[in-house]
């Protein structure tokens, strides 16, 4: 059986809405849709509409956010509900990138409540996972992402774990240049899958890698069997140079 591959763009801080539009128009001339590929779109906030109505009848297209609040509704200023993002096209979220833990200070527990929200609402959260520099350099890289794991699922019951994706992202290597070896990457994706494997997973959770991932070294990341896929941010903002990467799997 050939295997399902997510390739996972995240656009960060770029590209508003007419920029999307460009985007999905000159990607779209260059890819079409293949078994057993999804391409996956994070823009930013504001583009999601853009986005999503630019990739419409596209099977093969998901789009999501880049961050979500737990809470419904309220006085929370600058955040965006799960209903808000739905409704203008998002069916998936990212939880916990390194940069809103470490730039913006999000917490292990509240990507616990993100999670939980949106497997609840019937969204796809993937949830992201990784050790910093200093800890792999002591040994900690499965302890500190086994932590994040456990903080990101402890509020899902086992029957909810097919509702998710991981995305497993050294934060030594997201945009450094420097990246994981396949092997590397192989390894910890393994120390994953058994955790959730012992938390009752009774399917195949897809498993990401992010952290640099370019033309040049897609092709030998994905031929670990482990990978189920890549999330890719600076490499994905040029239609043709992300068009060039997913046309190798």
């Amino acid at each position: 059986m050939p295997r399902h591959l997510i390739y996972a763009a995240n656009w960060k801080l770029h590209h508003g809405p007419a920029a999307a539009r460009r985007y999905a128009e000159k990607f779209q001339e260059l890819v079409g849709p293949r078994p057993g590929r999804e391409l996956w779109f994070f823009p930013p906030a504001v583009s999601i509409a853009a986005t999503a109505n630019a990739f419409r009848g596209r099977g093969d297209v998901r789009i999501g956010a880049q961050n979500v609040s737990a809470e419904p509704k309220g006085a929370f200023t600058g955040e965006l509900s799960i209903a808000m993002i739905e409704e203008v096209g998002a069916t998936a979220a990212l939880v916990g990138h390194s940069e809103r833990r470490h730039v913006f200070g999000e917490t292990d527990a509240e990507t616990g409540r993100k999670v939980a929200a949106l497997a609840r609402a019937g969204l796809t959260p993937v949830l992201c996972v990784g050790e910093q520099l200093t800890e792999r350099e002591a040994g900690r890289t499965d302890e500190v992402v086994l932590r994040q794991l456990a903080a990101g699922l402890d509020g899902l019951a086992a029957e909810e774990l097919h509702r998710l994706v991981i995305a497993y992202e050294p934060v030594w290597a997201i945009g450094t240049g420097r990246n994981a070896t396949p092997g590397d990457a192989a390894a910890v994706h393994r120390v994953i899958r058994r955790e959730l494997e012992i938390r009752g997973a009774r399917e195949r959770i897809p498993i990401l890698y992010g952290g640099s991932v370019n033309a040049g070294n897609a092709l030998a990341l994905l031929a670990e069997e482990e990978l189920d896929g890549v999330l890719v941010g600076g490499a994905s903002l040029d239609p043709e140079v992300w068009a060039a990467i997913v046309g190798f799997g």
